[in-house]
């Protein structure tokens, strides 16, 4: 029984995808509930399930092209008669000795995404240790010969450097002309921008052109919190299964600081402020598509181990694609990290309709005057960008010193003072 497969309902707002990549090629067997292909939007990645098990016989949509909820993606052949059929297609499954002299047996069957792979670094199959299903080639066989690669290969170039400059030599001498030096040639690639990628420069010039903003700036002495990490670290961990990090201490100090100050955890619509009675920290998290803010909500009623342990899961989730609409929407305040990159001071820009973000950067230590006395502390600058418009500069800079006070004497967070 043929079943197509299509592309599911979009989440709402959405109203067209990308395909990103195919997980099977023609003739592949797949079962039930199996990730057939990934579509990319403006927003998410979405997976599109296999709906019962059989064989993939069509393709219908190749990687780059746009549908829509309810296109055909492939044509599936279920049941076990269908994979029987197509054992039986030479091409597909058993290829001919004719034409495996006819061409190497790694070009054969290769996905996509395995295509994709050789060409964008310049590889030949049959050079390929193949572990799958008939001698096919798969993207974790490519992976696994870059990664494999990868060190041997400076090792190389470095070896094949003097032999290549007295080739050059020797041509020069002999009065040959031939092409420039690759290192001369001015290579330019255009690419299109992914669905999420240009997502992001639509709402970050959105930001910049509907909101007033401004950015003001702090420093903060970690002395305090680096000593309860190395004090409580071993323990916490051993208690909570999650490592004890920065990130639970300035999520807390972020929602007592927009307790005291309500209007940073606004925001504008239209005329109106509207003011938030829940604290919902967006946290933004780096992916391979680009940067996504998925939202801790109630950040008030969390421990620090439930605040480390769903930031560590976005974390993962983002780097495999696996967050959802649920993940992003909504957030009242966000707080990004450039120290982990080493950065040491920028500007975040807004993440509308939030009218407020906090700028992390990296940890130095440097001379500071403690009680008259010049002392090593492991300082930070603190970034916080507002939106002018109903944040004034007075609400703003207490607002980022009440961080700076809890973080440099964290008993303030139990207490709440």
């Amino acid at each position: 029984m043929s079943i197509e497969i299509k592309v599911p309902a979009l989440p709402e707002s959405v109203t067209e995808a990308t395909v990103a990549e195919w997980h099977k090629a023609e003739g592949d067997s797949v079962t039930r509930d199996e990730n057939l292909a990934d579509l990319e939007t403006d927003k998410v990645v979405l997976e599109v399930p296999a709906t019962d098990s059989g064989t993939l016989v069509k393709i219908m949509v190749q990687p780059g092209d746009t549908v829509t909820a309810g296109d055909v993606l492939a044509v599936l052949e279920a049941g076990d008669a269908a994979a029987k059929k197509s054992d039986d297609k030479p091409a597909a499954s058993q290829p001919s000795k004719a034409a495996d002299e006819a061409e190497p047996a790694g070009d054969v069957q290769q996905s996509p995404a395995v295509r994709r792979l050789l060409d964008e670094h310049d590889l030949k199959a049959e050079g390929i240790p193949a572990s799958g299903k008939g001698g096919r080639l798969t993207k974790a066989d490519v992976e696994k010969y870059l990664k494999d690669n990868a060190s041997s290969k400076p090792a190389a170039e470095a070896k094949a450097a003097p032999k290549a400059a007295d080739a050059a030599v020797g041509d020069r001498d002999a009065g040959a002309v031939g092409s420039a030096p690759a290192q001369d040639e001015r290579i330019e690639q255009r690419v299109p921008m992914t669905r999420i990628r240009a997502r992001i420069a639509e709402r970050l010039v959105e930001a910049q052109q509907s909101a007033a903003m401004l950015t003001t700036f702090n420093e903060v002495d970690l002395h305090a919190v680096d000593k309860l990490r190395k004090q409580y670290r071993d323990v916490f961990e051993k208690n909570h299964k999650v490592r004890l990090g920065y990130m639970s201490f300035f999520v807390r100090a972020a929602v007592e600081a927009l307790k005291r100050y309500p209007i940073v955890n606004a925001s504008v619509d239209g005329n109106d402020i509207i003011y938030h009675g829940y604290y919902d920290i967006g946290i933004a998290v780096s992916s391979p598509r680009g940067l996504v803010v998925p939202i801790l909500r109630d950040a008030d009623k969390l421990s620090f181990a439930e605040v480390e342990s769903s930031i560590g899961e976005f974390g993962a989730r983002a780097k495999d694609n696996k967050l959802t609409m649920d993940d992003l929407l909504g957030g009242t305040f966000s707080i990004t990290n450039g120290g982990v990159f080493g950065s040491m001071m920028s500007t975040p820009i807004l993440n509308p309709p939030q009218s407020a973000i906090l700028g992390m950067h990296g940890i130095n230590k440097k001379p500071v005057v403690v009680n008259d006395e010049i002392v090593i502390r492991p300082m930070m600058y603190l970034a916080l960008t507002y939106d002018h418009r109903i944040i004034d500069g007075r609400e703003a800079v207490l607002f980022l010193r009440t961080i700076k006070e809890v973080l440099e004497d964290p008993a303030r967070m139990l207490l709440e003072i």
